[in-house]
């Protein structure tokens, strides 16, 4: 298995090792949500299924449970990991719900979100961006 650290990030990543992505996930999901406060159970499980990596691009898939967010192209990010879930858990979802979001970008948050509700609409302006979500 290939490591890589890089200085001040919080989750050693491997280039291509689909155990070590769900590894990371696991540290992500415990450091940086759930160590900061996010508590909604459903939102901590949902975080801990969805594969960030498969929405980020893949020169850059080594960095994607880094706690920051990474260019997804078109000027564009994928937020923050804290942030998704802060947001998912701040809507207060009771699984019913249909949501809509503007601007889908890499997907990552629709795919979090649909997860946590009955149905998700998401819009995304830029071709590009559509087209890899």
């Amino acid at each position: 298995m290939i490591m890589l650290l890089l200085p001040n990030d919080d989750c050693a990543v491997a280039q291509t090792d689909e155990h070590t992505y769900a590894q990371n996930r696991i540290k992500m999901v415990a450091q940086q949500i759930k160590g900061r406060g996010i508590t909604d159970a459903k939102v901590l499980a949902v975080m801990q299924s969805v594969p960030r990596h498969d929405f980020v691009p893949a020169k850059i898939r080594s960095r994607a449970y880094f706690d920051r967010p990474l260019p997804i192209g078109e000027g564009q990010t994928i937020s923050q990991p804290y942030i998704v879930a802060l947001m998912s858990e701040s809507i207060g979802l009771t699984g019913k719900e249909t949501v809509l979001e503007i601007g889908t970008g890499s997907g990552y948050q629709a795919a979090i979100l649909s997860g946590l509700t009955a149905r998700v609409i998401t819009m995304e302006i830029k071709p590009k961006l559509f087209e890899t979500a």
